[in-house]
């Protein structure tokens, strides 16, 4: 149901100041735009004003009315410049329970790092956590819930875990029934579709379903296909409810008002994503424990590259960052978000000059990159030395079927 760094400079922080509060300084000043200025760029460049799901709460508060809401959230969800959960509170709607993702409710952990449960110091309320000892809601966790609310900001790259959490939440939902209501949010990078199917093999928390890894569907769409594909476990159907995004379309360019995640802090980190995350199955940074992640890579046996940096923990971001305290060399993409912006694709190059250039190959892989990729294919594709057009042209077949498949669940104009 629809509810209408410089060359040769090392980019280690200065020693004149604390290294975990100048990196956090640093963050704090990040690209992003103000939560009350929400906007997108369409085809022409006008821009125009997008109202996400939770902005319209006319069409979701009598839902809620009179009921015991749980609610799926994180620091994205946000009404201009107030959270959903206080906005809710604020309309007297009774919160029973609180549900936080992979980073927690608050966005205070780093990847991977498992979550306890808690109390949620400003509001009270119980908060589960649904990256610690389970990362699906069990029955007790629903107990008492008449309606489940899920507001996060998604991506739009399938091994990004928050669509993971969705799907395990539709399943909760589903077996007890229990209604879903998904407040739409735009996708940054849903104006494309790129990159290897995953295969069944592959299936795990950072990719559940048959889908390319940069999907080109908002959350909302995502979690429609999810329920008419059948991908539920035990083929079980959620009662579900999207409330739509308002002048969205998938031409749309959206600058998030808020990081999605705590190494995402800004556009060009999301823009190159798609690209990037690849290197977390391998021995390369991406620039966790900087102040630039994923606008960055770089290994201390690239040598020959100019630029370099040295990640260092930081607190809550990035506690034991891959080559900690290691000079780095590498490349500073930042330049090259603004062409993936306008031409969205996957680069690979930077990935196969990368296991090209180091030494010790049989090491350049780790056992997670198979997982992120979806595939087994990718890796010895870059190890028999396929170009990027080879590679790329293996994955047409696949996307051309995925795409017939995605329009279906389209609820927005498409690119």
């Amino acid at each position: 149901m629809l509810i209408d760094c410089k060359s040769r400079k090392n980019t280690a922080i200065p020693r004149a100041l604390s290294g975990v509060a100048a990196i956090i300084a640093l963050f704090a000043a990040c690209s992003f735009s103000h939560p009350s200025r929400e906007h997108a760029v369409g085809s022409a460049g006008a821009d125009t004003a997008i109202i996400t799901g939770a902005a319209q709460m006319q069409a979701y508060l009598p839902l809620l009315k009179g009921q015991r809401v749980g609610v799926v959230a994180n620091p994205t969800s946000m009404i201009g410049r107030t959270h959903l959960v206080d906005s809710l509170l604020k309309h007297d709607i009774k919160v029973k329970r609180v549900f936080g993702p992979e980073h927690g409710f608050r966005g205070n952990a780093e990847a991977g790092g498992a979550i306890a449960n808690a109390i949620d110091s400003r509001t009270g309320l119980p908060v589960v956590s649904l990256y610690g000892t389970h990362n699906k809601p069990t029955p007790a966790d629903l107990a008492g819930i008449d309606i489940m609310l899920f507001d996060i900001q998604d991506v739009g790259v399938r091994c990004y875990t928050y669509i993971s959490t969705l799907t395990y939440v539709m399943e909760a939902c589903a077996a007890a029934h229990i209604p879903l209501v998904v407040l739409d949010r735009p996708n940054p990078n849903g104006y494309y579709i790129d990159g290897p199917v995953l295969e069944p093999a592959m299936t795990s928390f950072v990719g559940l379903h048959p889908v390319p890894l940069v999907y080109g569907l908002t959350i909302g769409e995502y979690a429609t296909m999810v329920n008419g594909e059948g991908w539920l476990g035990k083929a079980v159907k959620c009662d579900l409810k999207v409330v739509r995004l308002k002048h969205y379309t998938h031409a749309s360019r959206y600058d998030l008002p808020v990081k999605p995640s705590p190494n995402l802090p800004d556009m060009a980190s999301i823009y190159l994503y798609p690209s990037l995350c690849l290197f977390e199955g391998t021995v390369v940074s991406v620039g966790r424990g900087t102040t630039t992640p994923f606008r960055i890579f770089g290994h201390p046996g690239l040598a020959d590259e100019s630029f370099s940096f040295t990640p260092v923990a930081i607190r809550g971001i990035s506690e034991h960052p891959p080559c900690e305290g290691k000079l780095c060399f590498g490349k500073d993409l930042t330049a090259d978000a603004g062409d993936l912006k306008t031409n969205g694709r996957i680069e690979l190059k930077w990935l196969i000059s990368s296991y090209n250039q180091l030494k010790n190959k049989e090491h350049y892989f780790n056992n997670f990159f198979e997982k992120l990729a979806g595939t087994k294919d990718l890796r010895r594709q870059i190890e028999s030395g396929q170009s990027q057009a080879m590679i790329r042209a293996g994955w047409k077949k696949e996307l051309d079927t995925y795409n017939l498949m995605r329009k279906k669940y389209l609820l927005y104009q498409d690119f």
